[in-house]
């Protein structure tokens, strides 16, 4: 429905640094307030020039993304999610427009900004305050050690274009938004219409934090059909939505022949599996019938992972029934979200509930039997309200059933007989995103869960240990991956930083340890030293010729590549001895000289692997002044070569990684430590963690 009016608002986008409406008699398509079918607005993009939109990303949005580093960037996301939290009472009232109550607010709003919050701090946590990161281990190429190769995430060349569907107007965005933005890649976002003024909402108070760089995020709001014309390899497409709508893009000649990035997260039938183990009266059982209404109640059943298919031992189908029947009337209030006691609120818009009806009228011609609700029609109907309607299916393979999505409060019931059978029913579905398991049974839960596992992006194991912990069937987690095979689109997002891996380009790299030092930022075996210590390993005596021990500089005069080497430490077996009575390892290898040489990979008593590692310690700790403010933890460690009595021991330190923290006044510096013998064979190998300050007056005496 359009209409051309000076009247009626137009949603603006937000476009190459300013905000956009169509001129004054541009024809809009309205939008309504799903509770009352009163217009509150209209959007368009007539006049708009998508290439330009495409075209400032790429120059100005780039390079001024570029310009920053992951820890930076993620900083940023951080200062964002701490003013939404500030503003999100106006997102809450804007929202309820859209039929959303309280807890779909909740969902929508909070879990976008939870996924800013999370993202942002799993950034900072794991990955390099740089633009490269390092993918795997080192992979040696030649026997000397001369030619290395690896594997680096950088940030793509191209942007992103995330198309969002109705149900999520602020996670939908962010969760998207996120990762791209850690990675370094700007984002030209498209809402979908019936609710795309909350997004604008949302973009408008991001906007007008000045906290983004210019043309890091631009917003369509409208039709942008034209979108992926102007997009190449270098790009990518985050969409969310229908199958169909997918499918019909996975055609573009961009996407098919050109090599765009496309990634698409669908609806899908979702399955819930009730264990054969549960009985009526069991926890599991109960806990399932919650999950069950949760789903149905939750944005009206407007959620791409709502459960669409209840499956149930054949003996529980009745009482499965029964109880969510009963659930469902003692939960499920229907009405305006801004009235008191409304639980669940109305479909986003006239048309999806029409869709809605029509989707229930195919699953009823197919053989389901409404056993709760009604799908009676009121064509004078003017707002979207719509009650749940359960259906039962004695045909628990009927073509529809497996088939036919209703995206709403709806939900169908079907038995099975065997746990391979549910395996099947699941399967069914062609590809989903998520399935509920509700077990007490190890034995089921392995059964089940690997026979899905397959079919499904994520698979929820429910049982009365998890039942007041778990945060959902339907709620996508940030740490972990959201999408799913098949039906379900395909796709894959969120995931912690596997979803900021989704906007770089990983590329395997070849060359000398120094070319892979530079490349990377990150110091490899055999690259550039400058040695500090034991003259006849290579060293120079520290306050020798100005040589400093790298514990004693801060970050702003330490370099990757800074090492120590240390003299040789002979072990005794009275120090073994003492070792094992003081700290209880009395392990035969150290204890036992004949049990010891019986022992294949021992010459006899050895010294303790942890003994070596305190040793080293003593051997690499300066004493006095130090800009090392503590050790935090060892990563990586392996013993390779046994240390007998009389052997000898000593270490060679050197800095690895320095990773400088946005906001302490300390960098997380890791060091590469190497123990080798008298015969200078390798020991023992690991990294050591520590704090170190940044700067040279911070350094302690």
């Amino acid at each position: 429905m359009t209409q051309v009016s000076n009247t009626i608002d137009f949603v603006p986008s937000f476009v190459r640094g300013e905000w956009w409406t169509p001129a004054g008699d541009a024809a809009g398509q309205l939008v309504r307030d799903a509770a009352t079918g009163d217009v509150i607005a209209q959007v368009s993009t007539d006049g708009l020039d998508l290439a330009e939109v495409v075209d400032y990303a790429r120059t100005v949005g780039r390079a001024e993304l570029g310009a920053l580093t992951i820890h930076k960037r993620a900083m940023i996301l951080k200062q964002l999610a701490l003013l939404l939290t500030e503003r999100k009472p106006e997102l809450y009232e804007l929202s309820m427009r859209s039929g959303s109550t309280k807890v779909d607010n909740f969902i929508d709003i909070d879990g976008g900004i939870g996924v800013l919050f999370t993202m942002s701090s799993k950034a900072r946590r794991e990955l390099p305050n740089s633009n490269v990161v390092i993918d795997g281990q080192l992979e040696p190429l030649s026997k000397d050690g001369s030619f290395i190769g690896e594997h680096i995430y950088a940030r793509m060349p191209g942007i992103t274009a995330e198309i969002n569907a109705f149900n999520f107007p602020v996670w939908g965005m962010l969760e998207k938004f996120a990762p791209a933005f850690i990675a370094g890649v700007p984002s030209i976002v498209k809402p979908a219409t019936p609710t795309g003024y909350i997004t604008e909402a949302c973009v408008r108070i991001m906007v007008e934090s000045g906290l983004l760089p210019d043309g890091a995020l631009q917003l369509v709001s409208g039709s942008a059909r034209e979108l992926l014309d102007h997009l190449d390899f270098r790009d990518s497409v985050a969409f969310t939505g229908s199958k169909s709508t997918a499918d019909k893009l996975r055609q573009h000649p961009n996407v098919a022949e050109g090599g765009l990035r496309f990634n698409a997260e669908a609806d899908s039938l979702n399955a819930a599996i009730l264990g054969d183990d549960a009985t009526a009266d069991s926890p599991e059982f109960a806990a399932f019938v919650r999950s069950v209404v949760t789903e149905v109640q939750a944005k009206a059943g407007q959620k791409c992972t709502a459960i669409r298919r209840v499956i149930v031992p054949n003996a529980l189908v009745e009482p499965v029934i029964e109880a969510i029947a009963q659930r469902l009337d003692e939960k499920v209030r229907v009405g305006d979200p801004r009235a008191e006691g409304t639980t669940m609120g109305a479909l986003a818009s006239l048309e999806q509930l029409h869709d809605v009806r029509d989707a229930v009228d195919r699953l009823i011609t197919g053989g389901g039997e409404v056993v709760y609700g009604s799908n009676e029609r009121d064509d004078e109907a003017t707002t979207a309200f719509m009650s749940p309607v359960v259906l039962k299916w004695d045909d628990n393979r009927a073509e529809a059933l497996h088939a036919t999505e209703a995206f709403g409060p709806v939900t169908s019931v079907m038995g099975y007989g065997t746990l391979d059978e549910a395996v099947e029913l699941a399967a069914l579905g062609a590809g989903s995103l998520v399935a509920t398991i509700a077990t007490n049974d190890p034995d089921v839960a392995r059964t089940l869960t690997t026979g899905i596992a397959g079919y499904h992006g994520r698979v929820h194991l429910l049982n009365r240990t998890t039942a007041k912990t778990s945060t959902g069937h339907g709620s996508p987690m940030p740490h972990l991956v959201h999408g799913g095979p098949g039906r379900a689109g395909g796709g894959e997002e969120l995931g912690g930083v596997r979803s900021i891996f989704h906007y770089m380009q990983r590329s395997a790299i070849q060359g000398s340890p120094d070319l892979l030092t530079a490349v990377t930022g990150q110091w490899h075996t055999g690259a550039a030293q400058q040695r500090v210590g034991a003259a006849r390993y290579g060293g120079t005596p520290e306050g020798e010729n100005g040589a400093v021990h790298p514990f004693r500089k801060s970050v702003e005069t330490l370099r990757l590549g800074d090492a120590f080497v240390s003299e040789l430490r002979q072990a005794t077996l009275q120090e073994i001895t003492d070792f094992a009575n003081t700290t209880g390892d009395i392990f035969y290898a150290h204890t036992n000289p004949e049990a010891a040489e019986a022992n294949p990979f021992f010459p006899g008593i050895v010294a303790h692997g942890y003994l070596l590692i305190s040793w080293a310690a003593g051997l690499f700790v300066t004493p006095g002044r130090s800009a090392v403010y503590a050790n935090y933890g060892m990563e990586r460690l392996r013993f390779i070569t046994p240390v007998g009595v009389d052997d000898s021991v000593r270490v060679e330190l050197t800095a690895k990684r320095i990773t400088p923290r946005e906001t302490e006044d300390y960098a997380e510096v890791v060091w590469d430590a190497v123990l080798r013998n008298q015969d200078d064979e390798l020991v023992a190998t690991y990294d050591v963690l520590t704090l170190v300050a940044k700067r040279e007056e911070q350094s302690l005496g």
